[in-house]
This record gives C-alpha cells, sequence and structure tokens, in this order.
C-alpha cells in the first residue's frame, strides 16, 4: 500500500509560480512512474505530467509544456511539480498518481490509470 499526500497549492496571481510536492508513504517509491493530473469542477480530470521511476523519462499535457517541469527525488521519497508562468486556467485541484512500473506504466499515466491517487491540492489563479 503506498499513500500519496500531495503540498503547496495556493492563491497565486498570474505570471507567478509555485512548486508542488507529492510524498509517498513505504520504501518502493522507486519502483512506481509517477503523474500530476488537474480537475475543475464539473470537469473530467486531466492528465498533467508524468515522469519514470528513474526520473529519465518525462511527458506533458501540451497546455503545459515549457511552464511546467516535473521531477522526482528517490531518497525523499517525493516526486514535485514546478509551475511557471502560471494562467488563470490553471485553477483546478492538483492531484498526484502513482503506476507500479512496467512496461506501459507511463502509458497508463497518460490514460489516467493509477494504482494509488493522492488527496489533492488546491491550487487558484487570479488574473
Amino acid at each position: 500500500q503506498v499513500q500519496l499526500v500531495e503540498s503547496g497549492g495556493r492563491l497565486v496571481q498570474a505570471g507567478g509560480s509555485l512548486r508542488l510536492s507529492c510524498e509517498a508513504s513505504g520504501r518502493t517509491f522507486y519502483s512506481y512512474a509517477m503523474g500530476w493530473f488537474r480537475q475543475v469542477p464539473g470537469k473530467e480530470r486531466v492528465f498533467v505530467a508524468a515522469i519514470n521511476w528513474s526520473g529519465g523519462s518525462t511527458y506533458y499535457a501540451d497546455s503545459v509544456k515549457g511552464r511546467f517541469t516535473i521531477s522526482r527525488d528517490n531518497a525523499k521519497n517525493t516526486v514535485y511539480l514546478q509551475m511557471n508562468s502560471l494562467k488563470p486556467e490553471d485553477t483546478a485541484v492538483y492531484y498526484c498518481a502513482a503506476a507500479l512500473t512496467t512496461a506501459q506504466a507511463m502509458g497508463d499515466l497518460l490514460n489516467l490509470s493509477a494504482d494509488y491517487w493522492g488527496q489533492g491540492t488546491q491550487v487558484t489563479v487570479s488574473s
């Protein structure tokens, strides 16, 4: 069992930056590909970014490419999402998720399929 706890969400002005963190419990963090997702009330959850177990491979949604950076520190059991040049349309609840590393783990995350999900953290970007 893996528990994921997100933090770092808050109110920020457009053009500002935030760094979200997701800390995982357990000793097998390195066994999981990790992803960030976001959801606006009344809309479906969407993929934001994913990173493989080593950090050597990353994917981003087109809407955040060039502005957001996903990274991980396996020694700290933590995955990060650095968000720069924030826009009001980035306002959402952000969730992290873990997918057990297999050949299709990154593909699973791209399709919103994961083994574990966090509870979410609210990011609000004011104009």
